[in-house]
């Protein structure tokens, strides 16, 4: 597998070729196709892009214009650790680049997709690998793992798992769910304060359920009706999440639907679904993306960098650093 780097004019030729798809693609062993489109005439780089992406590979630029009007999945000065995490895992982060260039007004519509992607790639063989590779996981905790609290003018929502960095299990889930409902039937609409216990705001999913389910259709059929992301949608206006510590996974993923994010300087933030052969399965392929851009996106979820609270400042990941 490999990423070639072309030249605006190369680009410009090659994509001409009627043997395009033949050529490049992950099934032709290209990931990705690197072009300097920086003095690329805008309506040759729509088209290079979208001839790129139409055989299965991520397109990557170096280019003058914004960000977030350009045809490429990735506009990027220095693609190298981006580049190394597709040639690690080419069709997981081919599927992710396909899902993100394709936002869906109707987020219901957008979230299924996510879903279905997400299906997918628990059927392919970089998330089988990790599977393996991870070894099994039990839990037997049972104790409460949310807590709802009414102050009179507000409601402070804490997750209660802390001392097992509030991994979102299935329990966490169902009573979320509990409490969402809960606060939607307020007669009277008031602040929602979402906090967590311990020193990690929400390590992600609780690893001991991945692989649990019996195949990755009943996985996509459990998400669709199990999904925390409608219940919260109706919320969000007032909902400010209070993050302190490491916030990895579904819990930004669920975080970033909500109005107001606050979060203290020790706090981080993390997707490593690709590592996983996996993309966001929380709803994160549609919070993450209005929040900071699919550019953006498809960048962090690649690289899984750990982003420190002033890089999420600046990128509109959050709201606001407390002190």
């Amino acid at each position: 597998m490999r990423v070639e780097r072309w030249s605006a004019d190369e680009a410009v030729a090659r994509t001409m070729s009627p043997d395009l798809r033949h050529q490049i693609g992950v099934a032709n062993g290209v990931v990705g196709v690197y072009v300097d489109a920086a003095n690329m005439a805008a309506e040759h780089s729509i088209l290079v892009a979208q001839r790129i992406a139409a055989c299965g590979a991520l397109t990557v630029a170096t280019s003058d214009q914004p960000a977030a009007n350009s045809p490429w999945d990735l506009v990027i000065d220095d693609p190298s650790d981006a580049i190394q995490a597709m040639l690690a895992h080419p069709a997981t982060a081919c599927v992710a680049a396909q899902l993100l260039r394709r936002p869906h007004p109707d987020r219901s519509a957008a979230r299924l997709a996510e879903s279905l992607a997400y299906a997918t790639l628990q059927a392919g063989p970089d998330y089988r690998n990790w599977l393996e590779s991870r070894g099994s996981r039990v839990r037997t905790d049972n104790t409460p793992r949310v807590a709802l609290d009414d102050y009179g003018d507000t409601v402070r929502l804490t997750l209660t798992r802390g001392r097992l960095h509030n991994l979102l299990d299935r329990q966490m889930r169902d009573e979320l769910a509990e409490a969402f409902i809960t606060i939607a039937a307020d007669q009277q609409p008031r602040l929602v304060i979402w906090t967590a216990e311990g020193p990690t705001f929400c390590a992600g999913g609780d690893p001991a359920e991945f692989g649990s389910a019996p195949d990755p259709l009943q996985g996509h059929l459990v998400r669709t009706v199990a999904d925390l992301a409608p219940l919260l949608d109706p919320l969000a206006e007032r909902m400010r999440v209070e993050i302190d510590g490491p916030c990895v996974g579904a819990g930004i993923e669920l975080a970033a639907i909500c109005h107001s994010i606050v979060a203290t300087p020790r706090s981080t933030f993390r997707l490593p679904e690709i590592s996983m052969g996996l993309i966001p399965g929380a709803g994160g392929t549609v919070s993450i993306p209005l929040r900071i851009g699919r550019h953006r996106s498809l960048e962090w979820l690649l690289t899984g960098a750990t982003l420190d609270a002033v890089t999420a400042l600046g990128w509109g990941l959050i709201d606001e650093i407390s002190q």
